[in-house]
């Protein structure tokens, strides 16, 4: 019986050796959603998939399905990304990138809007010289939305009050509570009003008008805190390895 070939491009999120010459990919897709695909061979010195299989590379694949993976048949580069590893602080948010969706969107299960949101946030990264912080920090408040947790901002979530002086942030209720409703989560984070603002800034601005906005680097960096809490919250994680390495190294820096 002949298998059928499937088409569809794919950007890798990593990659695990397999035996002594193939990799087994994690790979996600426009077509079929997060995959497990095995690229036989893909470890030899000569062969034609290495560049096709490191991570953030974006490619059109051809695919058979096996009982447990799927396989390789032919994989054509459309963007290997190669700018993002030319420096190591973009490399360490590109990696954060790619273990959120890895780590939040279910196997096999399409999303074209999480596919497009990511490709065109690799290609922005990939052209960015600086301020890689309000990127990341809009992507996972873009992508954290379309997972369906986008936060509610307009006001107060319990009780719709948006004239309030302050505001705290609850992951339980899934937004902004006013100081008369904090007894429904007392582990709510209070927001500075430049938080507040930047949330909003942030996931309405299109990833291209970045640049129009002006956030400070406190600001972004409690901002970022803050969603990285509601994003652990809603996937049912306790941390993000590749945030953690990149922290480490700013820590060391300083």
């Amino acid at each position: 019986m002949v298998k059928s070939m499937i088409k569809t491009e794919g950007i890798v999120l990593k990659g695990m050796k397999y035996q002594e010459t193939s990799k087994i990919l994690t790979i996600y897709t426009k077509g079929l959603g997060k995959i497990s695909v095995m690229a036989k061979g893909a470890n030899r010195p000569k062969s034609t998939l290495i560049a096709n299989t490191q991570p953030f590379s974006y490619n059109e694949f051809q695919l058979t399905h096996g009982r447990n993976f799927y396989y390789i048949s032919q994989a054509d580069i459309i963007d290997s990304f190669y700018e993002i590893r030319e420096n190591m602080e973009r490399v360490s948010y590109g990696f954060y990138i790619l273990e959120l969706i890895d780590k939040s969107v279910p196997d096999e299960e399409a999303n074209k809007k999480i596919f497009l949101l990511l490709e065109k946030t690799l290609r922005i990264l990939a052209q960015t010289q600086n301020n890689y912080l309000k990127l990341v920090a809009a992507f996972g408040l873009k992508h954290i939305s379309f997972l369906g947790y986008r936060p509610y901002i307009n006001g107060c979530v319990v009780c719709g009050n948006n004239q309030g002086k302050g505001f705290k942030f609850s992951n339980t209720e899934g937004g902004i509570i006013c100081d008369n409703c904090y007894t429904k989560d007392y582990s709510a984070k209070q927001m500075d009003k430049e938080v507040y603002q930047a949330m909003g800034d942030l996931l309405y601005t299109p990833l291209d008008e970045l640049d129009k906005l002006d956030i400070s680097e406190d600001i972004l960096t409690k901002f970022h805190q803050v969603l990285e809490d509601y994003i652990l919250y809603n996937i049912e994680r306790k941390d993000f390895n590749s945030l953690n390495f990149l922290k480490l190294n700013k820590a060391n820096l300083d």
